[in-house]
Order: structure tokens, then sequence, then C-alpha cells
């Protein structure tokens, strides 16, 4: 039989009381968003060190109270952008370093890992600034070195592919040694702009293909699929 019960009607009134607090609750999460993008040029400029939430809320264009209504400190406002870049460098190197199919060429597996990095750090110069810092907060180093873990093992599945017989430790070696030279240029790379920046960035991919030729090339005289490599 149908259901003949009268459903009850919202009124304009419920309506109105049941939007406010979603109102509320963008407002608040454009306001944060706000005082994020402020941070993050307050960090880049100033330094996590000298940065300061007053710096922050100027930045911002709010008083240092309202501040205070979403972050204690300047601490959490930190660990608050370090989590959502950590989050977001994460979807990077999923698609930067996934398994590329055979027959990829080293020079642009290479290049394409490489400009989707420096596409990141380029549009978020905070990163490096918040993960490289001399005193960093406590949770944002431990979820530098959890990142650094997982990145390097991304990396070690990418130079598999290029050398697949090599052993293990090998090409763990190689991934280490891949991700200390992207750090290392990072910066440089981050201190410049328009054409300079790309020059740097051109050699950076010569300078990682060059060092990955050999090891992923086979060596002369071994079977076939046995790259080259140097023994102590």
């Amino acid at each position: 039989m149908p259901d003949n019960t009268e459903k009850p009607v919202r009124s304009g009134t419920d309506t109105a009381a049941g939007e406010r607090p979603r109102r509320r609750q963008a407002r608040g999460e454009r306001r944060i968003a706000q005082l994020l993008a402020a941070a993050a040029s307050v960090f880049c400029s100033a330094g996590y060190t000298a940065a300061s939430t007053n710096a922050i809320a100027r930045e911002a264009g709010v008083s240092p109270g309202t501040l205070y209504q979403f972050f204690p400190n300047k601490e959490a406002i930190a660990i608050e952008l370090g989590d959502r870049l950590v989050h977001e460098m994460r979807e990077t190197y999923g698609e930067a370093l996934a398994p590329v199919e055979p027959g990829t060429p080293l020079e642009e597996a290479v290049a394409a890992a490489v400009d989707r990095f420096i596409d990141f750090n380029c549009r978020h110069p905070v990163f490096f600034a918040l993960m490289h810092g001399p005193d960093i907060p406590g949770r944002i180093a431990e979820e530098h070195d959890a990142l650094h873990a997982t990145l390097l093992s991304r990396v070690e599945v990418l130079l598999a592919c290029f050398m697949p017989d090599t052993p293990a430790a090998d090409v763990s070696r190689t991934a280490q040694v891949c991700l200390s030279v992207y750090k290392a240029a990072l910066e440089v790379v981050l201190g410049h702009e328009g054409a300079e920046r790309e020059a740097y960035v051109r050699e950076l991919k010569d300078l990682l293909v060059r060092y990955l030729t050999p090891l992923t090339a086979p060596r002369a005289g071994a079977p076939a699929g046995v790259p080259w490599r140097n023994t102590p």
C-alpha cells in the first residue's frame, strides 16, 4: 500500500539556518587558505626562524587576533602548510615516477620526472624552505624523512626499468645518488628565473642522463642485459 504519511516540509527559516553553518565553514576555509598563502610568502622571504605570526597576519591583511582564531602559533601554521604540500607532492611523484613503458628512452624518462618535480617546487617554493630549513618543526622533519624514504623507493622502481639485471643494492645506491643530485641542484634552480632557470634545469637533466647512461648500457663483452658498472 502507498505510504500516505505526510513528510515534514522544511520551512524557509529551517533552510536558512542550515545554510549558515555551511557559509561560516566556507568563509573559514577561505580565511585559512589566505593565512597559509601569506605564511608561505613570509617563510620564503624571511625564513621559518625569523618569521612571526605578526608578519604573517600583516601579509594576509588581517589582525593578529584573526590569525589566532585559526592557528595558535607559527608552528601550527607551518605544520598545516607542510601537510598540504606533502599531500600534493605525493600525488606529483606518483605521476612523475610511475614505471615507464619498455623501450622508453632514458632521456625521456629523466626529463619527464625532473620537469614534474621542478614544476611543483617552482609553484611552491615554500616547500623547499620548510623541508630543508635548519630548525623546522619536528613533525615536518618527520614528514620529510617519510617522504624521502617513499620517494627513494619510487626512484628505485623507475630505475629498475632501465637496470633489470642490476642487484637491488646497486639500484638503491644509484637512486640515492640521483635524489641527492636533484636536491642539490634544486636550490640553484629556485635561485634563478626565466631563461637562466631553464638553463640550469637542462644542466640537471644532462647531469643525470650522463650519470645513468653507462649504468644502464650493456657492458662490452658481457651477457645481454648486464649493465656496465665499475667493480670495487
